[in-house]
């Protein structure tokens, strides 16, 4: 099966939107209804309808008969779910030095992954050959080959059109800008190709694992850069051009002027950014750090300097998700990036600014968390944003009214 963009096509004449195998897969994948009767409750549809449903999903692979049973009003039934090895999920997180590659199932469970040091720098031409032929070696030496694929996955530290699936705009990806990524991979895999900015991707996979209940929430990724992703009523939210959640490169009054990478001056990132805090340490010390780990190393180690910079540096980015409460009104604030994971310093300097300056209304069941993730949150959200695509209902109909299989077999 082909794409060429998110967009999702139109329903296909032989099912209604809402009576389709999607809608039916749907229903089990959520939990909402997990049995033939629950499911003819929930859509109004006859027994008969559904079986012919169900015969579809069945007949793709994409859902099975659990072990457990589900007690019913008349006899216990077996729970329908999700048959998370129906396709493989490709998922590429890609970072400034080093880049994360794995092979996932359709519940985001790792069947391989690897970390290879490959940096933006190189371009695009030699890190996508390098993870095509990366991922070729894992597929084969997980014994994975001949199952079929149903998507790749992508997170970039860059801004990123995300229907274009293009980096746009200045990044710190030099070369990548408006190159065809989908282009270029789809010689080799006839799949479905989906490219989001990284902080979006980490957003999804901690909404999708951790917060799914709640309809509002606000991610922070404070590592090398600072970047925000916000999920409103239940979705992430890209905005017009996908350039929403650009928070790192706000400006922030009353802490001086710093020269950003980005070529401005006074930008978030450039006050708490993990190389500004590195610069910040060099000036203070004369020492070699250089990026956001040197900075946690010094940190865990008790560098009483340090940490003082990390928590002032908690209050300037507090100032900044302040002003995002006050705009959002988000249900939970999630702190992640490697900076995140220096304990409370970080927090702290968050949260008191936040509750001091937002409105009660906007904090009185406002949580501020550190994330949950201890890693792999890329790969997670990359292959959550690919199961989005290929499970969509309207999607998932329109292939299995085309030829009964939704996935391609490499």
């Amino acid at each position: 099966m082909t794409e060429t963009t998110p967009t999702a096509p139109a329903s296909p004449q032989l099912w209604r939107a809402d009576e389709g195998p999607g809608r039916v897969l749907e229903l089990i994948t959520t939990g909402r209804a997990r049995t033939r009767t629950a499911i003819a409750e929930m859509t109004g549809l006859s027994r008969s309808t559904v079986g012919q449903r169900l015969d579809a999903l069945f007949a793709a692979g994409l859902i099975r008969e659990s072990d457990k049973n589900v007690p019913s009003r008349g006899r216990p039934s077996r729970a329908l779910q999700l048959n998370p090895s129906a396709g493989l999920v490709i998922s590429v997180d890609i970072g400034e030095e080093r880049t994360r590659i794995a092979v996932t199932d359709l519940d985001t469970a790792i069947l391989a992954d690897r970390v290879e040091r490959l940096a933006v720098g190189a371009g695009p031409v030699v890190l996508l050959d390098r993870i095509t032929a990366t991922v070729r070696d894992m597929i084969t030496q997980a014994g994975l080959d001949g199952r079929p694929v149903a998507g790749i996955g992508f997170g970039l530290p860059a801004p990123v059109d995300y229907e274009a699936g293009k980096v746009l705009g200045w990044s710190i990806m030099s070369g990548w800008d408006d190159y065809d990524i989908r282009g270029h991979l789809r010689r080799t895999w006839q799949v479905p190709i989906l490219i989001d900015n990284d902080v979006n991707v980490l957003t999804l996979a901690e909404h999708r694992r951790f917060w799914h209940d709640q309809r509002h929430l606000l991610y922070i990724k404070a590592g090398t850069g600072v970047g925000s992703g916000m999920v409103i009523d239940g979705r992430v939210n890209r905005g017009a051009q996908g350039a929403a959640g650009d928070i790192g490169h706000a400006r922030i009054n009353g802490f001086g002027d710093p020269q950003c990478r980005c070529g401005n001056r006074g930008c978030l990132e450039s006050l708490v950014g993990g190389w500004a805090l590195a610069r910040d340490a060099r000036g203070r010390h004369k020492d070699n750090s250089h990026d956001a780990r040197d900075v946690v190393d010094q940190v865990k180690s008790g560098d009483s300097g340090a940490v003082t910079a990390l928590r002032a540096a908690g209050r300037v980015l507090g100032e900044a998700v302040a002003y995002a409460t006050s705009l959002l009104n988000p249900d939970v604030i999630v702190l992640g990036g490697i900076l995140g994971t220096t304990g409370d310093h970080l927090m702290a300097g968050v949260r008191e600014v936040v509750y001091q300056r937002s409105l009660p209304l906007a904090t009185r069941q406002l949580q501020i968390v550190p994330t949950k993730y201890k890693s792999r949150a890329g790969i997670a959200g990359a292959a959550y944003l690919v199961r989005d695509h290929v499970l969509n209902p309207a999607r998932l109909d329109a292939a299995l009214a085309t030829d009964g299989s939704p996935f391609a077999t490499p």
